[in-house]
C-alpha cells in the first residue's frame, strides 16, 4: 500500500458515519436502524455491525462534534456573549448533527451522557477564559448550555414560531445579553 493513500476500511468508515450522521439528523435516534444506515452508506448491514457493534455504539461515533469554540483570549470582555451567542447559532444553522443529538439526548441516556460530556470539555475551558472566577466556569457553562440548548430545542427540534423565522441577528441580539450575564456578571454568592 502505497504511503498517504487511504486504506478502503477508512473509506468505509467514512461512509458509514456520514449516512450515519445524516440518518440520525433525519430520523432521530429511536427510529433510524442500521439496516437504512447501511442502505445509504450503499454496504451491507453487517459491514456496520463489524465496525461498531451496535447502534449505540455507532451514534456515539457519530455524535462526537467538535463545538469548534472560538477563543476568547483577547476578545474585549463586553462582547464574549454576542460572539458566543453568533457561533452556537451558526453551528445550528448548518450541523444537522447537532439537532440529531439534541433530539437523542432527551430520550437516550448514551446521547444525553455524549452531550454532557461534549459541553463540559469544549465549553468549560472557553467559558474559564472569560468569567471572572475560573472555579466558577462549570456553573457558568452549565447557564450558557442551558440558554443554548434551549434556543436550539426551540428552533430546530419543536420549530416554535416566531424563533423559527426569527432573522439569526435577531436571536443573536436577544441570547447575546443572556449569554453576556452568565459569562462575566458578578454571581449570586459574591453579591
Amino acid at each position: 500500500m502505497t504511503q498517504g493513500k487511504p486504506r478502503r476500511s477508512d473509506a468505509t468508515r467514512a461512509a458509514i458515519l456520514t449516512a450515519a450522521r445524516e440518518r440520525f439528523a433525519a430520523d432521530g435516534y429511536e427510529r433510524a436502524t442500521i439496516r437504512a444506515i447501511a442502505a445509504d452508506a450503499g454496504i451491507d448491514p453487517t459491514m456496520v455491525m463489524r465496525y461498531y457493534g451496535n447502534k449505540e455504539k455507532l451514534f456515539a461515533a457519530a455524535a462526537q462534534i467538535d463545538l469548534r469554540l472560538p477563543d476568547l483570549t483577547g476578545v474585549p470582555r463586553d462582547q464574549v456573549g454576542t460572539l458566543l451567542a453568533r457561533h452556537f447559532l451558526e453551528r445550528w444553522e448548518h450541523d444537522e448533527t447537532m439537532a440529531a443529538l439534541l433530539r437523542a439526548a432527551a430520550t437516550n441516556e448514551g446521547a444525553s451522557h455524549r452531550m454532557r460530556e461534549m459541553f463540559a470539555t469544549q465549553l468549560v475551558p472557553v467559558v474559564a477564559v472569560a468569567c471572572p472566577d475560573p472555579a466558577h466556569a462549570p456553573a457558568r457553562a452549565a447557564l450558557v448550555s442551558s440558554q443554548v440548548l434551549g434556543a436550539a430545542l426551540c428552533r430546530y427540534i419543536l420549530r416554535l414560531e416566531p424563533l423559527v423565522t426569527m432573522p439569526a441577528d435577531d436571536v443573536i441580539a436577544w441570547l447575546g445579553p443572556t449569554l453576556q450575564r452568565y459569562l462575566t456578571a458578578t454571581g449570586p454568592a459574591a453579591r
